[in-house]
């Protein structure tokens, strides 16, 4: 089967499977403050990570590219709404096209669209320097995200079976390559360990890519003809990465991502110390269901809800949403516990009145 093909299978498999929103978030919640002596006019959404700056912490992650003119059509459309809203936005991986030359088109299609914009180039870790260099130069991009997805891999029937050496070849492409990199999940969670690997060698930032969102291993098992499904039910959640993340020790930059669905759950991810939040099958299905001006209307409506949750919480910006005080319950707060994360510490932040 080819990229182009496999590109196509994986839209229409992701769609028909379908959102596990087992994500975690429903374990957390934030702590009221009756007194918000703030102005919603002046929250500030603005996100300045590292030498990026993002109008909103609101991005589209990656989804597609390489698979012909339709994911050249769905690229075209994302990178329009990215450019009406100002949000960030991430490609799929570009391997399709460094192996075959008349893909680049659905994925040059996003900065022809959005000159301006802030793109993430993408490719799998088994790429080399000189292929990550020519996906940055393709785009234009921003950053590069390399995408780590073991299990989608051994799922997938004609997947990779060997993961030898991926750490050393993303410290290559860091060192090597002069825009920020990010390496991405793909919704299986990242742990502490992982998190702290990776800030070891350089690593700009990391997306959790928590499970409870789009499940990968069962898009590839709707492709084999004997299924793996102890693989469906693998991983960590979005909110027991985030707390992975955050319990590192390591400097380093987190974006989440995994079902995010609502500008509830960003702010969650936000305050669980997250720099922004990637949404991807929410807004394909949108997309692809009810139309670009839908999904506009979507990002638009994300913003304004956000903007009502920080003054809620008398958060003028995110820095202060980070020092808001959570209870962190059920699933959650049982996987923290094992892991030995006093999150007691996050529910006595000292919040202003």
């Amino acid at each position: 089967m080819s990229r182009a093909t496999r590109k196509l299978d994986h839209i229409q498999h992701a769609l028909s499977t379908g959102q596990d929103l087992t994500h975690g978030f429903e374990d957390i919640m934030f702590v009221h403050n009756s007194l918000p002596e703030v102005n919603l006019e002046h929250i500030n959404l603005s996100s300045q990570i590292g030498e990026l700056t993002l109008s909103s912490p609101i991005f589209i992650n990656a989804m597609t590219g390489g698979g012909g003119e339709k994911t050249r059509l769905i690229n075209e459309q994302l990178a329009e709404v990215a450019a009406q809203t100002g949000i960030g936005m991430a490609v799929g991986s570009q391997m399709a096209a460094l192996r075959e030359e008349k893909q680049c088109q659905s994925f040059q299609v996003v900065r022809k669209t959005n000159p301006k914009g802030v793109i993430f180039a993408n490719l799998g870790s088994e790429a080399t320097v000189e292929q990550a260099k020519q996906a940055v130069d393709m785009l234009e991009a921003n950053a590069l995200q390399i995408h780590v997805n073991v299990i989608q891999e051994l799922v997938m029937p004609e997947g990779d079976r060997d993961f030898t050496h991926m750490v050393s070849r993303i410290e290559k492409i860091v060192d090597r390559i002069e825009v920020p990199v990010i390496v991405k999940e793909v919704g299986f969670g990242m742990s502490k360990e992982t998190v702290e690997t990776l800030a070891s060698v350089g690593v700009f930032a990391v997306d959790v890519g928590g499970f409870g969102g789009t499940n990968f291993s069962k898009v590839e098992n709707e492709r084999r003809q004997r299924r793996l499904d102890f693989f469906d039910n693998w991983g960590i959640t979005t909110t027991s990465s985030l707390l992975e993340a955050l319990y590192a020790n390591a400097n380093i930059h987190v974006f989440a991502s995994g079902g995010l669905q609502n500008a509830l759950d960003l702010a969650k991810s936000i305050a669980l110390g997250a720099s922004a939040g990637g949404f991807a099958g929410n807004f394909l299905r949108i997309l692809i269901d009810k139309g670009q001006e839908a999904l506009i209307d979507e990002v638009l409506q994300l913003e304004e809800d956000f903007r009502y949750i920080l003054t809620a919480l008398q958060a003028l910006n995110l820095q202060d949403l980070r020092q808001k005080p959570l209870v962190i319950c059920g699933d959650t707060y049982h996987w923290a516990t094992q892991r030995g994360f006093d999150v007691s510490s996050i529910s006595r932040r000292e919040s202003k009145r």
